[in-house]
């Protein structure tokens, strides 16, 4: 087989591939304002502009309304703990907090000690969430498993952070 007959081989073999590449999507509620968000951010074995960017709205810091480009990485670690759980794709993950502007951050951190200064969540790179029908529990054992990042456990607020920082949990 030639150089180029074979490099047109192996690039219809990854245009199959990719075509094969499971979706992903992630259907979000805040209880906040009660928006509801369903987006597909990733199909055809690429990132989707129209479903991030759709997923960048949601995740907004509600108190402000500042948005932030959210990491994808940790759009799909989202993904996996849902799937992880045996949650159907289309089950909407309560979105309790996504971003959070510097403003919003020292607000928070100034009335509790649990907010850290220097939040994942002022870089786009966390989220607290809860999943109706799902014990927080087995939310956080989920996360937890995955070594995705950082996982905090607040079953008194009633959410689980999951960030893509450095592997680490908390209580």
């Amino acid at each position: 087989m030639s150089g180029g007959t074979a490099a047109l081989v192996m690039a219809a073999l990854s245009e199959r591939a990719s075509a094969r590449t499971p979706e992903r999507r992630l259907s979000l509620v805040n209880p906040h304002n009660g928006e509801r968000y369903d987006a597909c951010f990733f199909a055809g074995g690429r990132y989707r502009a129209d479903g991030l960017a759709e997923l960048n709205h949601a995740m907004r810091d509600w108190r402000t309304g500042a948005t932030r480009t959210m990491d994808p990485h940790l759009l799909d670690l989202l993904v996996q703990v849902r799937d992880r759980l045996d949650v159907a794709p289309r089950t909407p993950l309560k979105l309790v907090s996504g971003y959070r502007s510097p403003k919003t951050n020292g607000a928070l951190h100034a009335r509790s000690h649990g907010v850290a200064s220097k939040s994942q969540h002022m870089l786009g790179k966390a989220t607290d969430i809860a999943i109706q029908g799902v014990p927080l529990n087995r939310l956080r054992d989920a996360a937890l498993s995955l070594r995705g990042g950082g996982v905090g456990y607040y079953p008194h607020d009633g959410f689980v952070h999951v960030d893509t920082g450095a592997v680490r949990h908390w209580s």
